[in-house]
């Protein structure tokens, strides 16, 4: 019977608070928004150390990535599931087949890679962009290492990468960071991350017409 008395009692409290948190503002939690975004560029442009960096993990003994790795970023209005590819010479023919599912674009540039590199960067950024599976997905590119000597500015990198060819249909946008720096990443995926919010509002209120 005491027993009883007290599971009561217990209960009645846990109903009290939370309808005073109810009351006060402070209901249960909004479940986030959930992302998939694929970041992918050269080899050694610092993709994983820029995630790295920004998820607050050691950037100590970082191996090249092979095939892919998965990483979960948490924001305050949204969650990020980073799915970044290798780089390599080997693996850049096989991007495709990870492009399933994605809702954004992350292309990771070296700031001070050479005149023959950030061609091959546009090449691939642009091969990129026009496979079906990323239509129209907004576009975030990461000029990485912009404190490195002889590192081109973003507006620099804009014109070299031709970014200005891509269609009012996407929305992109290019920031400049380093890994030295978690501030500069982290704004830039902040204002990419409305970018993001936004579209899912769009397709949203595009299905209920």
């Amino acid at each position: 019977m005491c027993q009883n008395v007290q599971l009561f009692c217990a209960v009645i409290r846990i109903y009290i608070y939370s309808f005073f948190r109810r009351m006060c503002g402070h209901g249960p939690p909004v479940e986030k928004p959930n992302f998939n975004v694929v970041c992918i560029g050269l080899s050694k442009s610092g993709k994983s150390t820029l995630l790295s960096v920004l998820s607050g993990e050691s950037t100590d003994n970082i191996e090249p990535t092979i095939g892919f790795r998965i990483k979960a970023l948490m924001f305050n209005d949204c969650i990020v599931d980073v799915k970044e590819l290798g780089g390599g010479e080997s693996v850049r023919p096989y991007w495709d087949k990870y492009f399933g599912g994605a809702e954004g674009i992350i292309f990771v540039v070296d700031s001070s890679a050479s005149d023959e590199d950030l061609q091959l960067t546009n090449n691939e950024l642009h091969k990129v962009l026009a496979d079906p599976e990323l239509d129209n997905l907004p576009l975030m590119v990461l000029c990485n290492y912009s404190d490195k000597k002889g590192a081109k500015s973003k507006e620099e990198l804009q014109k070299v990468l031709e970014l200005d060819l891509e269609t009012n249909s996407r929305h992109w946008e290019i920031h400049s960071c380093t890994t030295s720096d978690r501030q500069s990443i982290k704004v830039a995926f902040e204002s990419f991350n409305k970018k993001l919010l936004d579209s899912k509002r769009k397709a949203e209120g595009f299905s209920k017409i």
